[in-house]
């Protein structure tokens, strides 16, 4: 299979030109992206306001995120069955169509329960539009300028999350909450008109669409049942106490089963909905993982540093992410410039590279923050850690096609990017779940210290308890009790954020043999097809 699938995809079709500059198709497809990537972290902080003006309780509204990102995980892994069926360029512009039809429905949604069918919506539309500007730019481009192409994708997908918290604080804070759906519209309707206008199907797929292929209804509902019982479970696990409560440890089993059974039933399957064999290349099955870590680590920390910010150091929701701007700007300097160097060095070097760099800036933060960590620290470690996933998110993304046939572009990137995806919902719910456990460990460590024998619990307390006299306060010892009682609460609220990054930097020191898995770019062609 992977010699098939490595002669396939040396072979270049040269008789196919896209009509158009094909910066200008780059720069169309990327629009729309930027657009839903965006969407998939903009409403998070968000969501109190959302819960106050629609009469919701705060669990209740986080289904407006959930909701979203478990039609978009059904769909992503979908769309290159879809765009083979209806073609890309129609099943692009529906994909667009939809997202900016839900944006606006969910804008004016009246009530919760609608707001939430409204995100299924969108995050149905929204779930197509990766994978097929992925497969877009690998068949717009030539290997050797792939990696500039992916350059700007990366732009989108890596910058946007860093990006949607702060536009999201800022639009909430000064307009409505309303406006963070409602802005999507004139771009995507933008996006429609230059869709239509610059890109067209290449001529092998236009010649594989048939209108006889056979829905596989069953690997449809394995789907979606296996890939939605995972996301619930991945959202809610950390606030049920995971497998302590039945439904949790019901919708893991339905979860297993049903993505098992998916994968026996599409290697069988005649007319298959996903390509689960493309799996069988170890280039993209490495690069597959990789991915799945690379969201894992992305979406984790930007979970970690905003929450840092406002719940140990008192920064406002704004403040939080201008934390995560500066490094969002860093990835828009350094995208084109590993997507240069692609076009010299192996692929399999600057991915090494790449995850060492990440791992060195988690060891980093977990060395050097602490409870009197400044803001420009702060920021730095964020530019820091954005070096290393500049380094990995292109070459990955371009290794990834090395091997296959361009005809198979679509079914990867919808592999691709749901690799991705659904590394960045474990990684949310892995950092949720260990920033709660570490901390009680981190507090009944420290609790047990602070006792009237500890020469330095007693210099506290009675420190404290002078203050408290000397303000008149009657109940002075109890304040100092309390005093100390928050200091500790906040100092194992710190260490199990270290403990984090720790994790995390060993994650990404562990992955770094995986490169080992990629085959060596063929001879005669340039880094960038790898």
């Amino acid at each position: 299979m992977e010699n098939k699938l490595s002669k396939t995809a040396q072979h270049e079709d040269i008789g196919w030109n896209p009509g158009h500059n094909v910066w200008f198709i780059a720069l169309t497809v990327t629009l729309a992206t930027f657009m839903e990537v965006l969407d998939t972290s903009v409403a998070n902080v968000a969501l109190p306001h959302i819960a106050g003006g629609l009469a919701a309780g705060q669990d209740e509204s986080t289904w407006v995120l959930t909701s979203y990102l478990v039609s978009n995980a059904i769909v992503l892994p979908l769309s290159g069955w879809l765009s083979s069926v209806f073609g890309r360029k129609r099943f692009y512009m529906s994909c667009v169509a939809l997202f900016t039809v839900g944006s606006f429905l969910c804008g004016i949604a009246p009530s919760l329960p609608f707001l939430i069918l409204f995100r299924v919506m969108q995050g149905a539309g929204g779930g197509g539009l990766q994978p097929s500007e992925q497969a877009i730019l690998a068949d717009t481009f030539p290997p050797a300028k792939r990696g500039m192409a992916f350059a700007v994708y990366g732009m989108a997908v890596v910058v946007a999350p860093a990006l949607g918290p702060t536009i999201g604080g800022w639009i909430t804070d000064n307009y409505s909450w309303r406006w963070i759906f409602f802005i999507n519209i004139p771009i995507g309707i933008l996006s429609l008109a230059l869709t239509s206008l610059l890109v067209a199907d290449p001529p092998w797929l236009r010649g594989r669409r048939s209108a006889g292929v056979k829905v596989d209804y069953m690997g449809f509902a394995l789907l979606a049942l296996g890939l939605g019982a995972l996301q619930v479970l991945l959202d809610k696990g950390e606030r049920e106490d995971w497998f302590e409560t039945h439904y949790i440890v019901v919708l893991a089993v339905i979860a297993a089963v049903c993505l098992i059974a998916v994968y026996f039933w599409e290697m069988k399957h005649r007319d298959p909905m996903i390509e689960v064999h493309l799996l069988r290349d170890r280039t993209f099955l490495a690069s597959c993982v990789m991915l799945f870590l690379v969201g894992f680590a992305l979406y984790g920390t930007t979970v970690l540093l905003p929450q840092l910010a406002q719940t140990l150091m008192g920064y406002s929701a704004e403040l939080a992410g201008l934390v995560l701007m500066p490094g969002g700007f860093a990835l828009i300097l350094l995208l084109p410039v590993v997507g240069a160097l692609l076009a010299h060095y192996d692929a399999r070097a600057l991915i090494a590279f790449g995850f060492f760099i990440l791992a060195i800036s988690m060891f980093w933060m977990a060395h050097r923050f602490d409870l009197a960590i400044d803001f420009k620290t702060l920021v730095w470690a964020r530019i820091f850690q954005s070096a290393g996933l500049a380094f990995l998110f292109i070459p990955i993304n371009t290794a990834a096609y090395a091997y296959l046939p361009r005809e198979k572009n679509n079914a990867a990137s919808g592999l691709i990017n749901l690799a991705r995806n659904i590394g960045g919902s474990v990684g949310i719910s892995f950092v949720t779940t260990e920033l709660a456990r570490r901390a009680q460990y981190h507090q009944s460590v420290l609790t047990t210290r602070a006792t009237l024998l500890s020469p330095g619990f007693r210099d506290a307390l009675q420190n404290a308890s002078r203050l408290f006299l000397s303000a008149g306060n009657a109940a002075a010892q109890h304040q100092a009790f309390g005093q100390i009682y928050g200091m500790i609460m906040r100092q194992a609220g710190m260490l199990a954020y270290v403990d984090n990054f720790w994790i995390l930097a060993v994650i990404s020191l562990v992955v770094i043999p995986l490169v080992l898995l990629m085959k060596r770019p063929p001879k005669g062609t340039v880094a960038a097809a790898h």
